[in-house]
């Protein structure tokens, strides 16, 4: 039988990385619940069988159901029948499936019926359902709605929303409105407490919204009045059932078409605060959004994952002059970068993952007892790293995803541009990655922190002290030299005083500080696994070759010539 889990290795590897036992025993709180749930774990073996089992589970749905549904899901779409969503057919079953194996809300705590797997695992998921159909990946992977309701709702609100995610609702975060994408300290859809009814009523517009006629939805709204900044915004919690929500209509979109992305119209819709007033934008939105970035680096992966499992079969079976194109070097050299930089985002995926895990365990550790300062010194580097890699992993992901696609439907050469071969889906559904939840470009905004700050190079400094096998150190050694040439260009940018001249090379930057952290974690992974060697060898060329361009075009780059590129 067919499994998305079982037919990649990488993911097992990634799976079992060493940092794991720490962060299941945090996330676990030392195994309490063993004796309170039959299916929580007793110990580390047990939780990480556990994981494997419903990933095993979940990689035959995919690979069973979702991937078989994806064309006609694609061709079909959703549609709108009396202001509500109506899912395509293999929609419905996708979701059935999932709800029927118990893996949403996977990783809410037990008394709320999730299963408590930390991050590493359930992003794991997020990929496997996305190489499977990235338009469905959203409708699944929306549960992201439920870690802020756990993170930031009262009791009573957790109580009341998160059991129903392990039993199918669906969710959806009403964020952007017509005038209010990328700024949304812009949000209008108004916010007022309806005193008679006792609960905050809705009213407005909401546009772009991705499963826009949910079940559960968190909505961004201005709840203090005479405002018009961020300061004014709150977060509510909307449940379908209440009514006062129409969807007007469902944008007709180049991919991820399983997708309803709609016009939502507010008229006294109730709704409950999530949290205090005021901190929907600054504090819970910001959450979610890091959440949601991750989910998206997550998608990005499995399509391009989808995309190199499709090259790499057609170019096996494609015969040209005598034999088949993936013999030819022009062919071969594209595939195997293609699964190169896959492995590299893939670990930047994991990496970060993991640093997330770790921050939101002692978070919660913290809300039960005083961390001790070395607890606390954890909590806040992991945080601070989360923060630093969010961003890029999202930044890089969605763009070489692209690249993946865009290189999957060359080597299918015409074939590619048809819809009979799923490399064109493919194709037109990575194109969204490096646009919402936050376009590339404000991935870097948020990214160059890390650079100016030294947060990037004091982490690489760090993976700079592992030990590699003695065959291997002429490739550390040539990460050194590029960190040490990239530390220097970042003093030279900052010293210059210009805020402008740092936002105009921040993306070079921030893709510099990315290669070397990729090609330290590959070289890492070939340490604990050799097939990782091949990864590194052909990575790290490639990375000098990119950063000493960017490097060269930073270094000679006069201050004068940014008018140049503005504008007129």
């Amino acid at each position: 039988m067919a499994n998305f889990y079982t037919d990649n290795r990488d993911l097992r590897f990634h799976l079992t990385h060493p940092a794991m036992e720490k962060i299941v025993r945090l996330k676990e709180m030392d195994y309490r619940e063993k004796d309170q749930y039959d299916y929580a774990p007793h110990d580390f073996e047990d939780a990480m069988d556990n994981y494997e089992r419903v990933l095993e589970i979940i990689g035959a749905i995919c690979a069973e159901v979702i991937a078989p549904n994806a064309e006609d899901v694609d061709h079909e779409g959703p549609t709108v029948t009396d202001g509500h969503v109506t899912y395509a057919r293999g929609t419905r079953e996708n979701h059935e499936a999932l709800t029927r194996a118990g893996v949403i809300g996977m990783n809410f705590p037990r008394r709320y019926e999730g299963l408590n797997f930390p991050m590493v695992p359930y992003v794991m998921a997020a990929e496997l359902v996305s190489r499977a159909d990235a338009g469905f990946a959203n409708i699944w992977g929306l549960q992201d709605c439920g870690e802020t309701i756990l993170e930031f709702g009262s009791e009573e609100i957790r109580e009341e929303f998160l059991p129903r995610f392990n039993r199918g609702a669906t969710a959806a975060m009403d964020l952007t409105e017509p005038d209010a994408g990328s700024d949304l300290q812009a949000v209008q859809l108004k916010a007022h407490y309806d005193e008679t009814r006792g609960a905050w009523l809705l009213n407005g517009v909401k546009r772009f919204i991705t499963n826009g006629d949910a079940e559960i939805s968190l909505v961004l709204a201005r709840s203090e009045e005479g405002t018009a900044d961020g300061r004014g915004l709150s977060l509510f919690v909307y449940d379908r059932a209440d009514g006062g929500v129409l969807v007007r209509r469902i944008e007709n979109k180049m991919g991820i078409k399983g997708s309803p992305t709609c016009e939502l119209v507010f008229r006294n819709a109730p709704a409950k605060l999530v949290g205090e007033r005021r901190l929907g934008l600054i504090k819970y939105v910001m959450s979610l959004m890091n959440g949601a970035r991750l989910g998206v680096a997550a998608q990005a992966v499995g399509i391009a994952q989808a995309a190199w499992e499709e090259a790499a079969r057609y170019a096996s079976e494609r015969k040209q002059f005598g034999k088949t194109i993936n013999n030819f070097p022009a062919v071969y050299e594209m595939l195997t970068l293609m699964r190169v930089r896959l492995q590299a985002m893939r670990s930047l995926l994991y990496e970060t993952a993991r640093f997330v895990d770790t921050y939101k365990a002692w978070a919660f550790i913290s809300a039960e007892r005083p961390l001790t300062k070395e607890e606390r010194e954890d909590m806040k580097n992991s945080t601070r790293l989360a923060d630093i890699y969010t961003p890029m992993v999202k930044l890089i992901s969605s763009e070489w995803c692209n690249r993946i696609a865009y290189d999957a439907v060359q080597i299918h050469g015409g074939a590619g541009f048809i819809r009979d071969f799923p490399v064109e889906r493919l194709y037109r559904d990575a194109r969204i990655t490096s646009i919402y939840e936050g376009t590339s470009q404000l991935q870097v905004v948020a990214a160059i922190r890390g650079v100016t700050t030294g947060g990037c190079l004091t982490q690489i400094r760090e993976y700079e002290k592992a030990p590699v096998r003695p065959e291997m150190e002429h490739l550390k050694k040539e990460l050194i030299s590029l960190t040490n040439e990239y530390e220097k260009i970042v003093a030279q940018v900052i010293a210059a005083g210009n805020n402008e001249l740092t936002d105009f090379h921040a993306r070079r930057l921030v893709e510099m500080a990315a290669n070397i952290i990729m090609g330290y974690l590959l070289l890492h992974d070939a340490q604990r696994d050799q097939a990782f060697s091949q990864a590194v060898e052909i990575f790290l060329p490639q990375a000098v070759t990119e950063n000493r361009m960017r490097l060269e075009f930073i270094a000679t780059f006069e201050e004068k010539e940014l008018g140049l590129y503005k504008v007129n």
